[in-house]
Order: structure tokens, then C-alpha cells, then sequence
């Protein structure tokens, strides 16, 4: 009996010691634990994700990878969320909120933040894509760079290493293109880009902080 007892008080601790639950004290929590997919959904081309060295690696067919875990049961409005990343040569990514699963094609509801040092796409990381665009290229690839997305209300702010590169606010009753119809200010999950074959991007560290 005491051994079962402390199995199941090891076992608790490493439960709420797991990263895909546990705060820290400035409210930060991880989306990643760093060895695995669990509380995030691959569609389209699952294949298109790996882990490698404590990264999810994205190199493939075009896919997307949602979060579906239980922090704020992936439903996220007010946030602030960084990402630590680094892009290969010629490589295409990028990062969604405020969006939702869909089995195939880009994701038609939510905003995209851009990633893209050396791609042919002329919109470089950290654009608000094709709504506030970065034509500069701020970070180089084969380097950690961490974005991080604050939105708060209709407010969106974009910083790459800190440097504040998008401050975009939605105008009321705004009307996008009929191909944009679904690029608004809402509320829902966040997703990385699988964009295509000759792109490698990983990311090793998503973490997001709930605002009120």
C-alpha cells in the first residue's frame, strides 16, 4: 500500500508539473511540452510534423497544426502569445489566431502573422498578413528569433526580438475582400503553418498569457 502511495504522489506530481498546464507566476503557460503533439491537431498532411530535438519541425505538403488542448479549452480572445523559432533557407510558415480546424486548405477564419526571412513571398516575418505587411527583413534564418502577438480588443501588436514591427487596430464594421471574409477580430485557437515542401521552419517554444 505505501508503494502504490507513492507511485500515485510521483505520478500527481508530474501531472501538474506537465508544460501543457502549468503557469508560471507571470501567468505564462505552454502550449508545447516539448516531446510530443499532444494538445495540438494535425489536418491535411499530418506528416508535415515532427518532433526533433525537443521542436516541432515543419517540412511537407501543406498542412496546418492546431492547438485542441484544454488551456482556456483553445478558445483564446484577449492574449498575448510567443512563439521561439527559426526558419532554413527559403522557407514559408506562419502563425494563426483567432481561428478554427478545417481539414483542408489555408485557414479562412482568423488573422495570419508571417514567417518568412528568404522565401519569394515578398511579406517578411512579423507581417499581419496582407492586412499591415513587413517588407523588411528583421531576423535571419539558421537563428532562434521569438514573435510575439499581443491582441487586446480590436488592437493587434506584432514584435520580432522585442522590436514592436505592427500595431494595427480592426476599424469597426470593417469589410474585407470576399477570399478575407473570415480575417476578423473574434475569438478561437491558434494554428502553425506546414506552407509547403521546400520550407523547414521549427519552432521550440509556444507560449501563451490569457488577458482579461
Amino acid at each position: 500500500m505505501k508503494k502504490l502511495l507513492t507511485i500515485s504522489l510521483i505520478n500527481l506530481i508530474v501531472i501538474s508539473c506537465s508544460p501543457l498546464t502549468q503557469k508560471n507566476n507571470s501567468g505564462w503557460t505552454s502550449l508545447f511540452d516539448g516531446k510530443s503533439l499532444n494538445g495540438w491537431t494535425a489536418t491535411e498532411n499530418p506528416s508535415t510534423f515532427k518532433i526533433e530535438n525537443g521542436a516541432i519541425v515543419v517540412k511537407g505538403p501543406r498542412a496546418h497544426l492546431f492547438y485542441t488542448g484544454p488551456v482556456m479549452n483553445h478558445d483564446f480572445k484577449n492574449f498575448e502569445l510567443k512563439v521561439r523559432l527559426m526558419t532554413l533557407q527559403g522557407s514559408n510558415s506562419g502563425i494563426y489566431f483567432h481561428t478554427e480546424s478545417q481539414e483542408s486548405g489555408w485557414p479562412s477564419k482568423g488573422y495570419e502573422v508571417q514567417v518568412n526571412n528568404s522565401h519569394t513571398d515578398w511579406r517578411r516575418t512579423g507581417s499581419l498578413y496582407a492586412i499591415q505587411d513587413v517588407k523588411e527583413v528583421l531576423v535571419k534564418d539558421n537563428e532562434w528569433y521569438t514573435e510575439h502577438i499581443i491582441v487586446n480588443g480590436k488592437n493587434v501588436t506584432i514584435k520580432i526580438n522585442d522590436k514592436t514591427v505592427v500595431e494595427y487596430t480592426e476599424p469597426d464594421n470593417v469589410i474585407r475582400p470576399k477570399e478575407m471574409a473570415g480575417r476578423l477580430i473574434s475569438h478561437g485557437t491558434f494554428a502553425l503553418q506546414g506552407h509547403d515542401p521546400q520550407s523547414t521552419v521549427m519552432y521550440k517554444e509556444v507560449m501563451v498569457r490569457p488577458l482579461p
